[in-house]
């Protein structure tokens, strides 16, 4: 069996244990694609978004899709919002100081789960809602580049949001796992059209 065929068996396993997720982050440019996805491939029983306020989705897929509002500063507090969830994805990133992110993923840790991924993806490709003209840069410069040296410098949000969900269908027995950039083109490509 390939990595592809594997990948779809795993996925089908995973939809039929009807799994629950939280999202932190999910505004953001990865956290909108990963909801997106979860929602099409229809992973998850359950879907929650936690966040400073409650987003607004005018879709009739975004109906289900429960919403905690936090306060990251004092997050003790709203432990409650976090448990009765099998997995969760922190997608606080590149905006720490505008997210006010810089202990969040310290603090989920101290939560306790079973198991838990940092992604470090390098300069995530993509067209974000808000201008931002050092990464526009930073994109035009990777994209007049050769793919080989481009893609071991940055990663479209498509790819980390794969390899994101490739790597929680996939069963370990690490505690907590790091993935560089290198492991998420490699675990993100693994199948790019994956669908139900």
């Amino acid at each position: 069996m390939d990595e592809t065929e594997a990948l779809r068996k795993l996925r089908e396993d995973f939809r039929m244990q009807n799994k629950s997720v939280f999202i932190l982050g999910a505004s953001g440019e990865t956290g909108r694609v990963l909801l997106k996805e979860i929602l099409e491939q229809s992973l998850f029983s359950k879907v929650t978004l936690i966040g400073r306020r409650k987003l607004t989705f005018d879709e009739e897929a975004y109906k289900n899709v429960n919403q905690e509002v936090v306060d990251f500063e004092k997050l003790d507090d709203y432990a409650s919002a976090f448990q009765g969830h099998d997995v969760g994805f922190c997608c606080l990133g590149t905006t720490r100081n505008k997210a006010g992110a810089g202990e969040v993923e310290a603090r989920v840790e101290e939560l306790k789960f079973d198991r838990y991924s940092v992604f470090r993806p390098a300069v995530l490709l993509c067209d974000r809602q808000e201008f931002r003209p050092g990464e526009w840069l930073v994109r035009k410069f990777f994209g007049s580049l050769p793919k080989s040296w481009a893609s071991g410098n940055s990663v479209p949000v498509e790819t980390v949001v794969r390899a994101m969900l490739n790597n929680a269908v996939r069963p370990s027995n690490e505690k907590m796992e790091l993935l560089d950039n290198t492991a998420i083109h490699n675990l993100g490509k693994a199948d790019s059209s994956l669908k139900p």
